[in-house]
């Protein structure tokens, strides 16, 4: 994608409690306002193919605060394309206004389609992608998540040769897509930890599909409830975290990732002296959604 972007950096942080570890964060969420992080990635070389193809559509699959949507809406802004949505939960149809990553996503001027969860969860049958055919014509389709084969061969250029020396290298898992391309671009020595956001022992079948090596392992510890649940624990500690580093991060994912990170820190699980580097993936554009439902709940807010 030729547009202009912020090359992501190695952010290290430092550590009062165990000065025997060196940790850092990659800050990918830096690399673009509105189509950073694993988003960037996942994207470059879907929308050079969608070129090859001579595609002017793209349509894809998300949830009400999904990062993917705000993506996919805000690149096709950027570079032409006209882009569909297709959204899980009818009942939002009329609530546009009220939720900022699909009011977003309309000001990039991304058509949707509602459809009930029980249709969703039907999305990539042959039937379902046909009914969408029919209704908007020809188009370039990418995955809920955005994880396919390109979207792994651009994750696979998170890792950069000044990485090489970390022995450790942590990060969120959704779709299982990001965590692949890393996988692929680890070396032997280096050991990839995911920390995945949503219950449920699917993943490491579908990690295994795309990574060719086998230095990973998930830690299934910290998804506080499953996807997109939280608690005032971990609303306290990312706003902890913020004030004491700078770093944002957001409720699905980073946070997630971050406090497990830290948690198992403090309980001594990496070895003395040892280099982690924690992959940063963006997401930052579902806080504000976030606080709605938090104030609603009466909850503390993310700052």
């Amino acid at each position: 994608m030729n547009f202009k972007v912020h090359l992501s950096k190695n952010q290290c942080l430092n550590l009062d409690f165990n000065s025997n570890h060196l940790v850092c964060v990659k800050r990918e969420d830096l690399i673009h306002p509105y189509i950073s992080g694993n988003k960037y990635r996942k994207l470059k070389y879907n929308l050079a193919q969608a070129k090859t193809e001579g595609k002017e559509v793209l349509a894809t699959f998300g949830g009400a605060f999904s990062n993917h949507i705000a993506a996919v809406a805000a690149v096709g802004k950027e570079f032409g394309f006209k882009t569909i949505g297709v959204i899980r939960g009818e009942e939002l149809v009329d609530k546009i206004e009220g939720n900022p990553t699909l009011k977003f996503a309309r000001s990039c001027d991304m058509q949707f389609k509602f459809v009930t969860r029980e249709a969703f969860r039907n999305k990539i049958s042959e039937d379902f992608i046909q009914d969408l055919q029919r209704e908007f014509g020809d188009f370039y389709l990418i995955p809920e998540g955005g994880t396919n084969d390109l979207a792994i061969k651009g994750c696979e250029e998170i890792l950069t040769n000044e990485d090489e020396k970390f022995d450790y290298i942590c990060c969120s898992v959704g779709t299982g897509g990001t965590i692949s391309g890393i996988i692929n671009a680890s070396k032997p020595d280096q050991k990839v930890l995911g920390f995945p956001a949503l219950k449920g022992d699917f993943l490491q079948e579908e990690i295994s599909k795309f990574a060719k090596n086998s230095n990973w392992q998930l830690i299934t510890d910290y998804h506080f409830g499953g996807y997109a649940k939280i608690n005032p624990k971990l609303i306290g500690f990312m706003n902890q975290f913020k004030s004491d580093y700078g770093i944002p991060l957001d409720p699905i994912y980073t946070g997630k990732l971050l406090f497990g990170v830290m948690d198992l820190l403090s309980k001594g699980y990496f070895p003395e002296h040892s280099k982690i580097l924690v992959i940063h993936t963006g997401g930052l554009q579902g806080i504000s959604g976030m606080n709605e439902l938090l104030k609603i709940k009466k909850w503390p807010l993310i700052s």
